[in-house]
Formats: structure tokens, C-alpha cells, sequence
């Protein structure tokens, strides 16, 4: 869009749509490691593996937070 000298607006609606997807694949990914390694995790009744998929969590939403 840039090189086709496209109207500024439209280049950035269009990266904020790019953004808001790729904000919805994160959220899909988060909500499936929920499902499944956490809840492995917490299953395992591993006290070791919990706090470890407890921390994973806690970091990605940190960084997610940013």
C-alpha cells in the first residue's frame, strides 16, 4: 500500500485490522493452552508442573499486557 502511494488513513486502518487479527489468533492460542497444558497440569496433581504452566500463563499475559 505504501508503494502504491495508497491515501495515509487507509494504510493505517489497515494495520489496525492486520493488529486485531493477529490480537485474536493470540487469544485462540492462549485459550488453547488453557485447555489443554494447563488442565494436563493440573490433572497431573504435579506441583511442579503446575507452578510451571502457572508462571508460563502469567508471563505471556505480562507480555500481552505491554
Amino acid at each position: 500500500m505504501i508503494e502504491e502511494d495508497r491515501y495515509c488513513i487507509d494504510i493505517l486502518n489497515q494495520s489496525l485490522a492486520i493488529r486485531s487479527a493477529l490480537s485474536q489468533v493470540e487469544i485462540l492460542i492462549l485459550q488453547d493452552h488453557a485447555d489443554d497444558c494447563v488442565d494436563h497440569a493440573i490433572r497431573s496433581q504435579d506441583p511442579d508442573e503446575q507452578r510451571r504452566k502457572f508462571k508460563e500463563l502469567v508471563e505471556v499475559f505480562e507480555r500481552v499486557c505491554r
